[in-house]
């Protein structure tokens, strides 16, 4: 009986045909990109007119939170927001700068969103630290230095500034530095007061940049010297009041030495 042939050995060696592969039927590569891009084009377009030219998503209500002496409706018409514009085509930034500008008693603020129809108003005002008499009124002074609100009347607790150089080293300061270096000055005295202290205080008198005091009440003096080394002062302070709750005059203007005197 004859074997195998040639051709039948190398069929089994390389095994059965294989199937040949069908292409599947649908859209040409070319055509499927464009109508995803056409798709794309119009989910954008779509989302455009939501955003910006739908009725859902505009400026309907401001609200204004954080107001100490300020009110919140006064910090909404001040902020002047277009109500009925897009909501996502208000400028905060400007928002923001158009309330600094014109209420100075603002320190900072921010503009928020609300979706889909609000925005909201969040405001820290400054807080005064001294006063400075001006005629029958006061003008309030914060921390920075800023003259940022004139009242008729002199809000409690907060002492009042005295600018009284004398003669010889005032005139000197005045020249050197300026009547702003020295209200910066004493603003910093006011600053680094321990709390009990600064509740306690009437005034702050600067005579010369190197000239400061304070008068508290009952007639007690501080002695404070510059505004330099100003936290070390509060803290020699609040121990030498506690050392001579009796005396009437405290010497800090060296923290090192300090003095008391009176009864």
């Amino acid at each position: 009986m004859a074997g195998p042939t040639t051709a039948e050995r190398q069929q089994k060696k390389s095994g059965p045909p294989r199937p040949q592969r069908t292409r599947r039927a649908g859209l040409p590569r070319s055509r499927a990109l464009i109508l995803g891009l056409v798709l794309a084009a119009l989910l954008a377009a779509g989302g455009g007119w939501v955003l910006y030219g739908s009725p859902w998503l505009r400026l309907e209500s401001v609200q204004a939170s954080g107001t100490r002496i300020l009110t919140p409706q006064a910090v909404v018409e001040a902020a002047e927001a277009p109500l009925g514009a897009p909501l996502i085509s208000v400028d905060t930034d400007a928002l923001e700068s158009r309330l600094r500008s014109k209420l100075p008693r603002i320190a900072s603020v921010e503009a928020v969103r609300s979706w889909p129809h609000g925005i909201g108003l969040k405001v820290t005002e400054r807080k005064p630290v001294l006063l400075i008499e001006k005629g029958e009124k006061f003008v309030e002074v914060d921390a920075e230095g800023v003259r940022f609100a004139t009242v008729e009347h002199a809000p409690k607790g907060i002492p009042r500034l005295e600018l009284t150089p004398d003669q010889e080293s005032g005139a000197a300061s005045l020249r050197r530095f300026g009547t702003d270096r020295l209200l910066r000055e004493a603003v910093r005295v006011a600053g680094d007061l321990p709390e009990a202290v600064a509740r306690d205080t009437r005034s702050v008198k600067v005579r010369s940049y190197d000239s400061i005091s304070l008068e508290l009440s009952h007639g007690r003096t501080v002695v404070w010297g510059s505004g330099e080394k100003g936290r070390t002062k509060a803290t020699t302070l609040t121990a030498l009041m506690k050392a001579a709750p009796e005396a009437r005059h405290f010497d800090v203007s060296v923290p090192t030495a300090p003095a008391s005197s009176g009864s």
